[in-house]
């Protein structure tokens, strides 16, 4: 039952973040107006934003204007409901009472954060300071919270993440700012070293070192082969942020023990990957 639950809400909780994806690059309140059909403007019936269920119910179309409705708001809600259901399973079952139910809270909001970052880098270039800064704020006080209902004093850890939060924001900062005067062109967007920086407030340096591997590894293999099969134009850019996104997802999910291991395997992968780059 556990699962379902988690299941429904992680659906409930996609709707949401489809609608705030939408809404929020076009300066649109999330609370008002109402659930309403973009093309027609009708606002919709209850059984019309049921999770999952409404667009199969509706076939995918407007009942009025018989305007088509996204299906990644479907698939949104499914991964969302995946998602939720992943965390409450890899929550570590040892890490019981007070400690486990804020780590699986954590892990829920964490998630759920990233996917919308990454919806809205993917759809629109852009990831918003003020989600980031409060996704970071978010962070450091998770691992404070942490740290203190495992009884351990949280001035370490806070003091570790912080500065896994700070090198993050300034590795990016520096590395575009290179970037940009080798290629003489923008390298990175401005959001990406606020996200490096969240994730360093939540994963801490040796899990931000780890993103920063898979997010730069499986971002070099997605622009070789866009280059090779023609669907990217040299100097080409596209965002970067759904990859840090996706990795920060995985390595929260990650066994901590594990991330070293990660490493050890992912960093000649990344040099063989810098050469074929290079030719």
């Amino acid at each position: 039952m556990g699962f379902v639950v988690a299941a429904v809400l992680g659906a409930c909780v996609g709707s949401f973040l489809s609608l705030a994806a939408w809404r929020l690059p076009r300066g649109e309140s999330l609370m008002w107006p109402a659930s309403h059909c973009p093309a027609c403007g009708r606002t919709l019936a209850w059984p019309e934003i049921l999770p999952l269920l409404n667009w199969l119910w509706l076939r995918g179309r407007c009942r009025t204007c018989g305007a088509s409705i996204p299906l990644r708001d479907w698939l949104v809600e499914g991964l969302t409901a995946g998602l939720w259901v992943a965390v409450v399973v890899l929550t570590p079952p040892g890490a019981g009472g007070v400690a486990g139910v804020l780590r699986l809270l954590a892990g829920l909001l964490f998630i759920s954060g990233l996917l919308l970052l990454l919806l809205l880098d993917l759809d629109v270039f852009w990831l918003p300071e003020p989600l980031c800064r409060w996704g970071l704020i978010t962070g450091l006080a998770t691992t404070a919270l942490l740290a203190a209902a495992a009884g351990i004093s949280p001035f370490a850890p806070l003091m570790h993440h912080s500065l896994a939060a700070a090198l993050g924001l300034l590795g990016f900062d520096l590395a575009g700012v290179l970037g940009t005067w080798w290629l003489g062109a923008p390298a990175l967007g401005g959001g990406d070293g606020k996200l490096a920086a969240l994730l360093g407030a939540w994963l801490g340096g040796r899990g931000l070192l780890l993103v920063l591997a898979l997010a730069v590894l499986s971002g070099g293999l997605f622009g070789l082969l866009g280059r090779l099969g023609g669907y990217l134009k040299p100097r080409q850019p596209f965002p970067f942020g759904p990859f840090l996104a996706t990795a920060g997802g995985l390595v929260w999910l990650t066994p901590e023990l594990l991330h070293r291991q990660l490493l050890a395997i992912l960093l000649p992968w990344l040099s063989t990957l810098g050469l074929a780059l290079g030719g």
